[in-house]
Order: C-alpha cells, then structure tokens, then sequence
C-alpha cells in the first residue's frame, strides 16, 4: 500500500482534500480542522497499511529460525525473494499440506550447502546425520562402495575389498549413469548413497560406463552388511613383501606397524628380502591421523607430510613425520596407486614420493584432496564442510591433480577379467632392477 506526495486517492482519483472542500466551506478555521484532520486519517491509514503488510510476511520467528541475521552484513543480502517463494509454495503448491515449516527449512539449508558448487560440503537434516554417523563408525548396509564427483560424473573411487559391489563386478573408475531409474546427472554423492544405500538382501540396478566403452553395462547388486577390511600380506619367494592397505582406519596404524614388523622379521632370516611394496590401489581412504602415522616410520622427525592451504585465508596447520624413521637406505620401495586411491592414500603416497622414499607404479589417483569439518547445527543436524585443500610436501595439489605415478601402467578390462595386473608386474620390476 502506497501514500504518494502525501495522498491517498479513492476510486474516482478525488484527494481527501477535495471531498472536503466539496462538503464544507473554505474558512481559515475550516482548513486548519481539515488538514489536522487529514494528518490523522493519513497517519491511521499509515498504520493500517503497515499492519496489513505484516500480517502478509512470514512471521519473524520463521526469519530467525532460518538465518541468524547478525552474521548476514546489513544491506548485502535481499530475503524478499526467499520470502515471496516461500509464501507461494503454502498458497499455490499443490501439496503443501504434506510440507511442514521445518521441512522446508531445512532444504533451504542443503540448498545453501550446494551453492557452493562443492560436492563434499553438505548439510545433513535429522534422518541423513543418522546415515552419516553410522558411516563414521563404519557400520552399514549396502553395496561397499566409495563414490565420488568427478568431471561433474558421479564416479565409483572405489569398491571395497569383497564387498558386495566387487563381487558383482563393480570397478574404480567407473562412471554411475543410473542408479535403478533415476538418472544421476547433477545428483550429489550423497544423494546417490541414499539411493544406493538398503537393507541387507535387497537389490540395485546400476547403470555404469566404463572405460572408453561407448555402450552402459547394467549391474545388479545384492545389498549386505558391509565389513570394511583393512590389511593383508604376503611373502613372494622372490624376496618381496607386499602390504595391500584397504582402508584408513582408527586401526590402520597399529596393523599397519605389526605388518612392519613382520616384514622386518622376514627380511632378517635373508639380507636379499628388502624390498617392499605397499598396495593402496582401491583405497579410498580415511582418517589423516592414520595416514601422518604410517609416513612417520619412513621419514625423519619434522619431516612435511601434508600442509593444509585454506586458499585466500593462507596456509593452515602443517603435518609433520612423528620420526620413528626405522629404515635405511637399503631398503627398496614401491607404492602401487591408481584411480581409487583417494584421500588419506594420496597423503601417504605424495608424501614417500615427494621425499624420494619410493616409486609410484600404476596410474594416476582420484585426486580427493579437501578437508572436512563436520559441524554440528542443531542436537540433530550436522554440515559438513570443505575447508582447506591438501599439498604434498612439494606444494602439488592433491584435489586438482591427483598423484601422477613415476611409472604409469594402465589395465585393461580384458586383462583384469583374465586375472592378470601389469601394475604389479611392473612394480617387480622396478623393484628387481632398483639402483
């Protein structure tokens, strides 16, 4: 409701001064009653029109629930856009019966979390941070599979080992095109767990696109109870110990350290066993903790792992070797890595490569390298959110590029379903020929 130069017209475009002037005489007594008379009824219009705007806003307990103005700076955000839809959905959506408020809240909220164009920052409302903490501590059901953004495809990092989704015949690499029916261009990782995501017993179709293959295969997944494996080994008769790392986990390091000690006691018994290959293909990664424990038994105290670069806001925490520095210059170190190897599994291998311990065989990483904050909103929300950005020791960037081995060996579909793996063949070699 407008008042303009003081008027407020009626339908025949008369002012009030005018039907006054109609009614009574023009006296100097007269004028002054009337326009003392007009200030009032332009001052109860006034108040009537801004008590009949408010009563149309929402309320303002929704505006507080919704955003705490004090972290908005004055005059550099417009609401009323947010407002008027949220208005038209409760007058027009078809449905609205069956949205409450705080559902629609909270899709604002994850609506906010996507603006960024970041597919690791994510709020998580009531029913999804249930999801998500059973994902921390590792207990779920499903496929057993890591997913990711790649090139803006949703991307398989990597099946876990005898999961569900390996026995099935899902590879690193692989491109999800469909997810049962639902087609998932622009869908986030997290959604796409959701879907993936059931009740042991029950299937998924997945549409996938492999390699260079210009056809989609379909895959049928049996859903299980998903137990995340960590470590094996195994002594070659050539005089290599390999160490085939599944995952980053709270028990990572201390299986990891006994895997070591085994190496060490194996290679005492023949001076020709020390040579080393850690396997961290298909390794999706973890804790950094895990990752920072592991690298301190090949480099010296003080020794640079991993920086944190938090963009414009500079460099954050640097992460340093523990020093427990147990091998010398005889030994003889591979690391074989390729698309799945991700996260935690890129900190460790650009670490030992940077510093020149050992030599990268297969082919180049997935290139997860951002750091989460988890940050509790409410007693029952979480977000999760990409903070900073990992570097290995040299200043590469993880995220951006991934880890390009010393030696790129690539595997085709035929010669994984045959059973054989060039990577590991080359990574013997390598080992064999060492200088």
């Amino acid at each position: 409701m407008e008042i303009q130069n003081a008027k407020f017209m009626n339908s025949a475009g008369l002012t009030i001064r005018d039907i006054f002037a109609i009614i009574y005489p023009m006296t100097r007594k007269t004028k002054i009653i009337i326009s003392v008379s007009a200030i009032i009824v332009l001052g109860i219009v006034f108040f009537l029109g801004l008590y009949t705007g408010s009563q149309m806003r929402p309320e303002e307990s929704k505006i507080v629930t919704v955003c705490d103005k004090d972290s908005v700076k004055a005059g550099m955000v417009d609401f009323s856009p947010f407002w008027k839809v949220w208005n038209e959905l409760d007058e027009k959506y078809i449905y609205s019966a069956s949205t409450t408020d705080q559902d629609k809240v909270w899709g604002a909220i994850q609506g906010l979390a996507e603006s960024t164009g970041d597919p690791y920052t994510t709020f998580f409302p009531p029913a999804d941070a249930s999801i998500f903490e059973g994902d921390i501590a590792g207990t779920f059901e499903g496929v057993g599979m890591e997913i990711g953004i790649r090139d803006d495809i949703l991307t398989v990092i990597s099946p876990l080992k005898g999961s569900p989704a390996e026995k099935a015949g899902v590879r690193a690499g692989d491109k999800i095109l469909k997810i049962d029916d639902k087609i998932t261009m622009d869908m986030s990782g997290d959604d796409a767990v959701k879907l993936i995501r059931g009740k042991g017993g029950t299937k998924v179709d997945l549409t996938l696109l492999r390699g260079d293959k210009k056809e989609p295969i379909v895959i049928t997944v049996t859903r299980g109870k998903i137990d995340v494996p960590t470590i094996e080994t195994e002594k070659r008769k050539d005089g290599i110990f390999i160490v085939r790392l599944f995952s980053f986990s709270e028990q990572s390091p201390t299986l990891f350290r006994n895997a070591l000690r085994e190496f060490i006691v194996w290679s005492e018994e023949k001076p020709e066993n020390t040579k080393l290959i850690l396997d961290l293909r298909g390794n999706p990664g973890g804790y950094l903790d895990a990752a920072v424990s592991m690298a301190s038994w090949f480099l010296p105290s003080g020794k640079v792992i991993v920086k944190e670069d938090y963009g414009k806001k500079g460099t954050g925490p640097i992460h340093r070797s523990q020093g427990y520095d147990i091998f010398n210059e005889n030994l003889k170190f591979v690391i074989l890595v390729d698309g799945g190897s991700a996260s935690a599994s890129e900190i460790l291998a650009g670490a030992l490569s940077d510093h020149d311990v050992a030599k990268l065989v297969g082919a180049k990483t997935f290139g997860k390298g951002s750091v989460q904050e988890v940050v509790p909103i409410t007693e029952n929300t979480v977000l999760k959110v990409t903070v900073a950005e990992w570097l290995t020791p040299n200043g590469k960037s993880i995220s951006h590029n991934g880890i390009v081995p010393d030696y790129e060996v690539k595997m085709t579909q035929e010669e994984f379903d045959k059973g054989k793996d060039p990577q590991l063949d080359k990574a013997v070699s390598v080992l064999k020929n060492w200088k």
